[in-house]
């Protein structure tokens, strides 16, 4: 049998074991200056230097954003469905209510006309998904909510270098939030970064993650411990200066198996949008859990299914929808599968993954 094809592989190397024992030689290990440093470079790589808080997860630098931006009790915002459960948490997180619409069938990605819809008088603000590494439709999506006088955010945890019309994802919103776990396209070992749309927002999410306080022991505000380590940003500090090569050869993969791919739907780019694939996406229409046993049992390739559960679906964030039909979410649940495109692939394993799909694909035709 020829060796596993992983779906993805986080990739660490000597560089970031040495930053991590550097840190621990230090003998400064809880939040420092390498927690500082990688905010800064993250600004300047990533976000065009707006201010940057890092924290512990992803999904902290959600409820701590929201939080940061003002959402609360009595508030509604409005997310994707199909995501994550995250984005849904962090709102319910902060005593407000998320509000599920629909996305488009493009891009995966919230739909501005089902958005529209949505919004009622307790609206506070719109929080799309750039998922799998396409950017949502901001420009739309900006304006509905500057017509309704709404506050827009961003979950850009797989949206790492991703942009729209040469604006960078995480520039859009009041924040954007990017995830550092081990699968995204870089990793801090586990973490998250607030980008903030301005000092303000960024002061207090740096409040709420260090137990409400800017100076030891003058607590300001009820806070958290969300802080992140010096030896995860030590870590995140090295997969800063090899992410953007990393996207180069995601994006090359992705082209690969866009011309070769066969009797699948092969994820479409919209017009002005890079595309970082997080996860490379295809749709199979018909009997898509087959598929996907039989890439791994005949073939020994690996794949993933995000999200094969919509958040109004889930027992946890039900309650919250109510007799909700999203049709196009429950589509896309139904039929996306991920294929690999991380950049430890060699040439060899994406041919054998076109001809492991291809041969899937045409045995179920």
């Amino acid at each position: 049998m020829t060796e596993f094809i992983p779906p993805a592989k986080p990739i660490i190397g000597d560089e970031e074991r040495e930053a991590v024992d550097r840190v621990l030689r230090s003998g400064m290990i809880a939040q420092g200056p390498e927690v500082t440093a990688f905010e800064r470079e993250f600004s300047e790589h990533f976000v065009d230097g707006r201010p940057v808080v890092a924290v512990n997860s992803g999904t902290a630098g959600l409820h701590l954003g929201l939080l940061a931006a003002g959402v609360g009790a009595g508030d509604e915002v409005i997310v994707p469905s199909f995501t994550f459960a995250a984005t849904g948490n962090s709102v319910v997180l902060t005593g407000a209510t998320p509000v599920f619409a629909d996305i488009e069938p493009e891009t995966f990605t919230l739909d501005p006309a089902a958005v529209e819809a949505a919004i009622t008088e307790r609206t506070k603000g719109i929080m799309p998904v750039h998922l799998y590494g396409h950017p949502a439709r901001m420009h739309e999506l900006q304006a509905i909510a500057d017509a309704h006088g709404l506050a827009l955010y961003e979950d850009a945890a797989q949206a790492h270098g991703a942009s729209l019309d040469g604006l960078q994802a995480g520039t859009f919103g009041a924040f954007a939030m990017f995830s550092l776990y081990p699968t995204k396209n870089m990793t801090s070992g586990e973490g998250g970064m607030i980008a903030a749309a301005d000092d303000e927002i960024a002061r207090a999410a740096r409040l709420l993650r260090n137990q409400g306080m800017e100076r030891q022991y003058e607590n300001e505000v009820i806070g958290f411990n969300a802080r992140m380590t010096d030896i995860h940003a030590a870590i995140g500090r090295v997969q800063l200066t090899k992410v953007d090569a990393w996207t180069a050869t995601r994006q090359a993969n992705a082209a690969f198996l866009d011309a070769n791919l066969r009797g699948v739907v092969v994820p479409p780019v919209v017009e002005g949008a890079v595309h970082v694939y997080h996860q490379y996406t295809i749709r199979v229409p018909e009997d898509r859990d087959g598929f996907v046993k039989a890439l791994r049992d005949e073939h020994n390739v690996g794949s993933g299914v995000y999200y094969p559960i919509p958040n109004h679906r889930l027992p946890s964030l039900a309650p919250f929808a109510p007799g909700l039909d999203l049709p196009e979410t429950e589509k896309a649940a139904r039929e996306v599968v991920s294929l690999p495109v991380h950049p430890s692939l060699s040439q060899a394993d994406l041919e054998r993954i076109v001809t492991a799909v291809n041969a899937v694909a045409g045995a179920g035709a």
